[in-house]
């Protein structure tokens, strides 16, 4: 019987969705991180329950064909990264049988899941970066990221997912704070004033929005430590504090300050000009972002006389890319802020055949039903929970002849798109991207078509 501490000998079979390896010992499925799939290795148990257990290597006795050393140092604590450890290519497959695992067992949907799609930029990818702020053990302001499962802050000067100058923004941000005196969130206490370092980068325009996260809105010396920031930074375009002062794990606080610039950046996405203000969603990967867009775009085969409902639309980005393709586009967000960005985005392309509704996406599908709204075409972009289950009957009774769904989560998008086949729709394909190079997820574009209904082509 398999217990806690034991040292064993075991071979690393596959990869679990949460970025672990997988071995199976005396009929227990055993999750060890930082492990590739081929590795022979001596682990120590560190739980058992029913079923599973969970352990960790002490010692690798043959390194699997696909293990590469961690270009990062601190892979094997940080919790942002779970693949620095084996090859892209190795990545690539994990990712593919995660997606096709979940159509399988959670959707039991029989359709072709395609090879995963690479990105050109495998580093240095993200235009997003959230840098927790904490205190050293001399008191004195770090950042870094959480390592797996904690608030334990493990210090990083250079996250490998980062651009290089965003990754010198938060270190510096931290040092002017020193020097100024200005100090780090304390979660034990809830004292101190800033709480995260969080970033935006246009990755067209190359501007670069500073968001510190703080308990006030304003404090001594905030006025230097912007001009200081502006001083060393010239790419800094807006400087914006949101306020969080709530006992709480979100990130961001609901208002936000501007104290320099408009408060927002620019960038460029699939030829649209994209307004993004703190709270808007826009995807991380630009370059990524790009081609799973386009696949979604042609999956649908738009014409002058498609009727387009974008649903989780966040600033408009995928949607109006399309928009000089369609009759109409309606785009539906629950985000105030995002809404008014996806608003004034499609005033300056100046495309008059679209609206923008704020709500919740159930709710904006029933408003929808009640106008007798119906479109022939739906992009659904929903967060990580998937659809609820009100969204997906609005949809269904709307009845659109192809739905083109974009997940971030395989498990939600095989549960949503079993009950989508289960009124009448067909999965025509799954086409995973690696969006997220490097760590556990993998992004889908799932196209889905109702074959009792005529479309064109």
């Amino acid at each position: 019987m398999l217990k806690k501490n034991d040292i064993v000998k075991c071979e690393i079979t596959d990869y679990s969705n949460d970025g672990n390896g997988v071995a199976k010992i005396d009929g227990l499925v055993i999750f060890v991180p930082d492990s590739a799939a081929g590795d022979i290795c001596e682990i120590k148990i560190l739980k058992v329950l029913s079923g599973y257990g969970f352990g960790k290597i002490e010692k690798i006795i043959s390194p699997a064909a696909e293990r590469q050393p961690s270009p990062c140092p601190i892979s094997h604590l940080c919790g942002g990264c779970d693949f620095q450890h084996i090859t892209y290519r190795e990545e690539k497959r994990a990712k593919y049988n995660f997606v096709k695992a979940a159509f399988e067992r959670i959707g039991k949907v029989d359709c072709t899941v395609l090879p995963t799609k690479s990105m050109d930029m495998p580093a240095r990818y993200r235009n997003k970066a959230q840098f927790p702020v904490g205190r050293g053990a001399d008191g004195q302001a770090v950042t870094g990221f959480y390592a797996k499962r904690s608030h334990r802050l493990v210090p990083c000067s250079d996250c490998l997912l980062q651009p290089k100058d965003l990754n010198e923004i938060a270190q510096h941000c931290v040092s002017l704070m020193n020097e100024l005196g200005i100090k780090a969130y304390d979660e034990t206490d809830r004292s101190g004033i800033v709480r995260h370092i969080y970033l935006r980068k246009g990755w067209v325009t190359g501007q670069i929005m500073v968001c510190p996260v703080c308990t006030k809105a304003d404090f001594p010396q905030l006025g230097r430590l912007c001009e200081k920031l502006r001083e060393k930074f010239p790419a800094i375009h807006t400087i914006v504090i949101n306020v969080n002062n709530k006992n709480t794990n979100v990130i961001l606080g609901e208002k936000n300050r501007v104290v320099f610039g408009p408060g927002k950046i620019t960038d460029i996405l699939c030829g649209v000009e994209i307004e993004i203000s703190p709270h808007s969603f826009y995807q991380v990967n630009h370059d990524g972002a790009q081609k799973l867009y386009e696949t979604a775009k042609e999956s649908l085969e738009l014409t002058q006389d498609d009727i387009l409902l974008d649903m989780y639309c966040g600033t408009g980005s995928i949607g109006l890319s399309m928009a000089d393709k369609v009759k109409q586009l309606v785009g539906v967000e629950i985000i105030p802020q995002a809404v008014e960005n996806a608003k004034i985005n499609a005033a300056k392309m100046n495309a008059a055949n679209t609206r923008f509704i704020c709500a919740d996406a159930k709710q904006a599908a029933k408003q929808l039903l009640e106008e007798k709204f119906l479109p022939t075409a739906v992009i659904v972009d929903p967060p990580r929970k998937g659809c609820d289950q009100d969204t997906l009957d609005a949809i269904i009774q709307m009845n659109p002849p192809k739905i083109s769904m974009i997940s971030c989560n395989p498990s939600t998008a095989a549960r949503d798109c079993k009950y989508l086949c289960q009124n009448g729709y067909k999965v025509e394909f799954v086409q995973p991207f690696d969006m997220f190079p490097r760590t556990k997820h993998v992004e889908c574009v799932i196209l889905l078509k109702n074959e009792k209904l005529k479309y064109k082509n």
